[in-house]
């Protein structure tokens, strides 16, 4: 059988059309697991699979996009990862017969790799392995990897393609309308990073439909010789009555089909929302044109990158970084953004802290995932009208990755320079618990997104001119539950770039010196969150229901004597935190001290006499 290399040197080949969307017609409900219908309906997939070698395939993708360890535990599927993989290709074996090739699927993981997430690139690696061997142990012909977001976890696949086989490989990034990729980057420079992964054929797919990639192809076929792969879906869906509806007619396809072939096309096929109708439309127009395709050099334009510049220095970060690195002692409150539009409140308190000593204002971005005035609205009319410099909280709940790098770069053109980067309360722990949360990155790939930024990079990793010089800081919980797994996360935060460390309200004294010694080798500054308690009910509600809080007894049960009085429960409240505070005062760098309830008074109370 000639393999895809062979017949492209021919002819335009067609591949098939989308299988999550023609298993959703066909029955099968978004909440379950596409790919474990490989084994727990294994007619119906063949029977879709024969409907697009009736259209005209030349090629079928194996039922196996999802398929790897992450996808599949969300279905504790995790553990038949090669029974489901090895099924999904031997069925589509089984139905493509000697004429028609069989290309195994293999999609993004589904996390975040480094430097935006945990995963080590060579943990990527091994992952993607465990897709690519049961692949292979059946027989397919070649590989597909499909749908990627990122061109640095599309590399780690090929990489372990390579490993394992020489069979052919088709690497496929997604685009967005403008031509550029999901994280910003332009068709010239993505063309460009295809080429170097060292795949046999390189292209789009998903996400748009055929008239984006055909610009796109337009653009790029120009800048290499390599064979490009087309597979838009059935346009952007629509939601009718409740429905995602694909509307791209077949009829449409077909007549793109013949556009993309005189720009230049070598594989075409359908993504989502496509199915056996277009396929069949998009063979006659392949028929039809009989290409001859020539793969010649071409000229390439290289895409110069800048140079890289030179980083800000930590000192020079901001008024708080320079007292730090020159050993000050610092104090932080916290000030939480109104409900409504009115900041005068918050604007009175923070001009009364900056009069009183207080080094800096810290605030919460939608804490406990409730709404509130932007946390940024809050950090910038402070500084401009107050005068003192703000910590601003950023959550990753809220934006994806390229919301992420806007707000980010908005929020220094603004002139907030210091940034505790946070991961955020899941939606349902708030007022909103139908509110999606989005965490494309937790806080330790949005350290490597503000550490890429202050090297004058993007989160692809190409120059933003100007580099930022955000000063870092990381939260961290020296009570919390799994322990070990904190200081697993936290030694990523520092590793990504973290400057200093802001802790969860210190109650227990001895947890957190022990806390301290096993942090003391990475010489960041540590900044003890203190809370002044305000009653029994304000210590209860933290112990319970407030994440990454834990309260001993003992000082529980000290509230729980003076609950008759309110006065009494105030002042025993603030001799607690300054008895705290009195004991860690010489391990620390600095202190955040909470005001509950807006109360700043608390604040100057517990900081009487400690300057």
């Amino acid at each position: 059988m000639e393999s895809i290399l062979e017949k492209i040197k021919k002819k335009v080949v067609l591949f098939d059309g989308g299988m999550g969307t023609e298993l959703y017609k066909r029955g099968i409900f978004i909440n379950r697991c596409f790919e474990e219908t490989n084994i727990t309906q294994p007619e119906l997939v063949k029977q879709i699979h024969r409907d697009y070698v009736n259209a005209g395939a030349e090629v079928i993708e194996t039922n196996t996009f999802g398929a790897n360890r992450f996808k599949l535990r969300r279905f504790n599927l995790q553990d038949k990862l090669y029974e489901i993989v090895r099924k999904g290709a031997e069925l589509a074996r089984e139905v493509a017969g000697e004429k028609v090739l069989v290309a195994g699927s293999v999609g993004p993981l589904g996390v975040q790799i480094e430097p935006l997430g945990p995963i080590a690139r060579e943990e990527a690696q091994e992952y993607f392995e465990e897709v690519i061997k049961p692949l292979l142990d059946s027989g397919v012909d070649l590989l597909i990897f499909e749908t990627f977001i990122n061109i640095d976890e599309l590399r780690q696949a090929v990489k372990a393609a390579k490993r394992l086989t020489e069979k052919p490989i088709i690497a496929q990034i997604t685009i967005d309308e403008d031509g550029n990729t999901l994280t910003g980057t332009d068709p010239e420079t993505t063309i460009k990073e295809l080429e170097s992964l060292g795949a046999d054929i390189i292209g789009v797919n998903c996400t748009v439909g055929p008239q984006m990639m055909l610009n796109w192809l337009e653009t790029v076929r120009s800048l290499t010789s390599l064979p490009i792969s087309i597979m838009p879906n059935a346009g952007k869906p629509k939601n009718v009555d409740g429905r995602n509806i694909y509307l791209a007619s077949p009829e449409y396809f077909a007549e793109y089909t013949k556009l993309l072939i005189q720009a230049g096309v070598n594989v075409v096929g359908g993504c989502c929302g496509t199915g056996p109708e277009h396929i069949k439309r998009m063979a006659s127009s392949i028929s039809a044109l009989s290409p001859k395709i020539k793969l010649e050099k071409v000229e390439k334009i290289e895409v110069k990158a800048e140079h890289r510049v030179k980083p800000i220095e930590r000192r020079d970060k901001s008024r708080l970084a320079r007292r730090l690195t020159d050993g000050k002692f610092v104090k932080f409150v916290e000030l939480v953004s109104p409900r409504g539009v009115d900041a005068s409140k918050e604007l009175q308190k923070a001009r009364e802290l900056f009069y009183n000593g207080i080094d800096v204002i810290n605030i919460p971005d939608g804490p406990r995932a409730s709404a509130r005035m932007s946390a940024l609205a809050l950090a910038v009319k402070i500084q401009r009208e107050v005068g003192i410099e703000t910590v601003l909280h950023f959550v990753c709940r809220d934006r994806n990755v390229i919301g992420i790098q806007s707000d980010l770069l908005g929020a220094y053109a603004l002139g907030i320079k210091n940034i505790l980067a946070i991961t955020g309360d899941p939606p349902k722990l708030g007022t909103y618990p139908d509110a999606t949360g989005v965490f494309d990155v937790d806080s330790i790939g949005l350290v490597n997104i503000l550490n890429r930024l202050n090297n004058g990079l993007d989160i692809a990793g190409y120059p933003i001119g100007e580099p930022t010089g955000f000063f870092i800081g990381v939260g961290a919980n020296p009570v919390a539950f799994n322990l070990e797994e904190e200081f697993r996360r936290l030694y990523w935060k520092v590793d990504a770039g973290a400057e200093f460390i802001v802790t969860q309200p210190i109650f227990d004294v001895e947890k957190f010196k022990d806390f301290l010694k096993r942090i003391e080798h990475y010489r960041l500054p540590v900044i003890a969150g203190i809370w002044p308690l305000t009653s029994l009910r304000n210590a209860e509600f933290m112990n319970n229901e407030v994440p990454g809080v834990s309260i001993p007894e003992q000082i529980i049960e000290r509230m729980r004597k003076v609950a008759d009085s309110k006065e009494r429960s105030l002042e025993e409240g603030i001799a607690i935190a300054r008895e705290i505070l009195q004991e860690i005062r010489d391990r620390i760098n600095g202190v955040q001290i909470s005001a509950p309830f807006g109360r700043i008074d608390m604040v100057f109370q517990t900081l009487e006499g400690m300057d």
